[in-house]
């Protein structure tokens, strides 16, 4: 009776242990099948999981230019660009440049360029110019026809310019000497165009 009372004993322990390791070894297997939690993990929310996060798209739309003023930045980046073409006519005619002429001026001024440019080559005169610096540069008149605009411009700059004969002979101008220059220059154009690009179209004699 003894001995059969331990042995009980002995199989609830053994039952326990049993038991124990069963349970032990099903955590182990649920804790590798489904991982550990580190805390780090990103939140899943059941309830967004079938909808689609649409961005909204940017309903802006360009601005139509005015055109009947040249104002603020419009203004400042005209006059910009009008400096940097003034500089890069007077540079390419000096050069006999036609081809870079063309790109800056409207048709007619072109020819009146290329004839000028004739002139000069047949007389064997060669022309020297370097441009120093703008002084000043304002929009003297701005106005709009029909579908041309047109924007005369006061230029002040600093140069030397000399004219030499095929002798180099210096025929007209100082190579020491630094020149101030006032012109008025026309610029020109047309809205319909593609392209932001104005021609000049007029040099004013004043």
């Amino acid at each position: 009776m003894y001995i059969y009372q331990i042995m009980s004993n002995n199989f609830g322990y053994i039952d326990i242990i049993l038991l124990g390791m069963i349970a032990g070894f099903i955590i182990l297997r649920l804790r590798n099948i489904l991982g550990r939690r580190t805390g780090h993990e990103s939140k899943v929310y059941p309830t967004f999981s079938e909808k689609k996060f649409n961005v909204p798209k940017n309903e802006h739309k360009d601005l139509k230019p005015n055109h009947e003023i040249l104002e603020g930045k419009q203004k400042k980046e005209f006059l910009k660009g009008a400096e940097i073409a003034y500089e890069t006519i007077l540079t390419s005619f000096a050069n006999g440049d036609i081809k870079k002429l063309k790109t800056l001026l409207t048709s007619d001024m072109a020819d009146n360029f290329d004839q000028a440019i004739q002139a000069r080559r047949k007389e064997n005169i060669k022309s020297e110019f370097t441009f120093i610096g703008m002084k000043e540069s304002n929009v003297e008149k701005y106005e709009k026809i029909k579908n041309e605009l047109f924007a005369s411009v006061k230029f002040v700059s600093e140069v030397i310019s000399v004219k030499k004969d095929k002798d180099g002979k210096i025929i007209e101008g100082n190579p020491n000497k630094i020149k101030l220059v006032t012109d008025y220059w026309k610029f020109s154009k047309n809205i319909l165009k593609q392209g932001p690009n104005w021609y000049l179209s007029e040099i004013i004699s004043k």
